[in-house]
């Protein structure tokens, strides 16, 4: 009998974790739907659904390919269900691999990236929790358009991608420097363009620059 490895079984309990996530994620306005005796017609709903269905299923065919070679099969699988994917869980994952030296396509990177989302998606829960128990009264007024921590809160998502990336840049600034051009110049024509898309297209300049200067024998 042939025992199940590591990896089959991140795979197997990622996709039952997923179709649950997807089920309930259908269940809700399903529930609300029949608790109201509420249901809205065909037409509308596909009207709708063709709006943001090119979007959506281009994008997640996108953030699959790009971020499962950086985060690993458990971390990707944990990420999609609990969510907050470029702020938090794509960090967490980053920073705890550089950290222990290790690779997402080994297996202390697959192992180390897995730990480190799951912890943050409980300290994610954790956090919010508290967060809303104890500042859900002060939190529109610390918000506020005239409050003097606006600014700050406007801040917080540029400074946490600033700290992370400034080591990799410190660190490998020749091969940064054309995946940042190729973003800013797709930025000043398409500031709209979702950020699942830009990482991939930035991926994917960041590869072919590196390969081009190695090339020439610019890097090593």
């Amino acid at each position: 009998m042939n025992k199940k490895t590591y990896m089959d079984k991140v795979h197997i309990w990622g996709k039952i974790w997923c179709y649950t996530a997807l089920a309930v994620f259908i269940c809700i306005p399903l529930a609300i739907s029949i608790y109201y005796d509420a249901w809205p017609d065909a037409p509308t709903v596909l009207k709708a659904f063709s709006k943001v269905a090119l979007i959506y299923w281009t994008s997640s065919i996108i953030e699959v390919i790009t971020y499962t070679p950086m985060l690993g099969a458990g971390g990707t699988y944990l990420s999609f269900i609990t969510g907050n994917i470029t702020n938090l869980k794509l960090p967490c994952g980053l920073n705890a691999m550089e950290n222990a030296k290790v690779r997402a396509n080994s297996e202390e990177g697959e192992v180390i990236s897995t730990i480190a989302i799951g912890v943050s998606s409980i300290v994610t829960t954790v956090v919010i929790a508290v967060g809303v128990l104890c500042f859900a009264p002060f939190l529109p007024k610390l918000t506020a358009d005239d409050s003097i921590f606006k600014a700050a809160f406007d801040q917080v998502l540029p400074a946490l991608f600033g700290a992370l990336g400034a080591s990799y840049l410190g660190k490998h600034w020749k091969i940064s420097v054309f995946p940042i051009l190729v973003g800013c110049i797709i930025l000043i024509f398409s500031p709209t363009l979702p950020v699942g898309t830009m990482i991939f297209i930035t991926i994917v300049a960041s590869v072919a620059g590196a390969l081009v200067m190695y090339k020439l024998k610019l890097i090593k």
